[in-house]
């Protein structure tokens, strides 16, 4: 199964990036080019255990609906969401946080697989690995920027 990790520095405590993670709001807003919105579940607020919430959006031309469980939260550490329906064969991420000087550690592992076999590997390793880590890298720029202090 196709595999990739993020990892970023963000200045601000863990608690506070975690809790930003699981915003929904703060997700539509990163991933407003994919003109993303909620279809089923909760649209504002943070996301909680055992919680599952339904994303459209546009991608590769194509309207796409997933539904997504927010499981493992272990507050201000780690959450876990897997797909529970929607257009991979399998997709999870894992959201680690870790404090070190001067802010969060943020590590995103997702390992996901496209549907169809030898096609949908083919589409994993020819296009849908660096399309998803444009997606998360977006998602988490839009994290950063929550905390990045003003601008000279």
């Amino acid at each position: 199964m196709p595999r990739f990790v993020l990892e970023r520095f963000v200045p601000a405590a863990p608690s506070e990036v975690f809790d930003v993670s699981l915003d929904v709001g703060l997700h539509l807003a990163s991933q407003r080019s994919h003109r993303e919105h909620v279809a089923a579940g909760r649209t504002a607020g943070m996301l909680e255990e055992g919680e599952q919430i339904t994303w459209s959006a546009r991608h590769f031309g194509v309207r796409f609906r997933m539904t997504s469980m927010v499981f493992d939260v272990d507050r201000p550490h780690l959450f876990r969401d897997r797909q529970t329906a929607g257009p991979f064969a399998s997709f999870a991420h894992a959201h680690e946080f870790s404090g070190v000087d001067g802010g969060t550690h943020m590590r995103d592992t997702i390992d996901f697989r496209s549907p169809l076999g030898w096609v949908g590997r083919i589409v994993d390793a020819a296009v849908m690995r660096r399309h998803l880590i444009a997606v998360i890298t977006e998602r988490n720029d839009a994290i950063s920027a929550r905390f990045a202090g003003p601008s000279d």
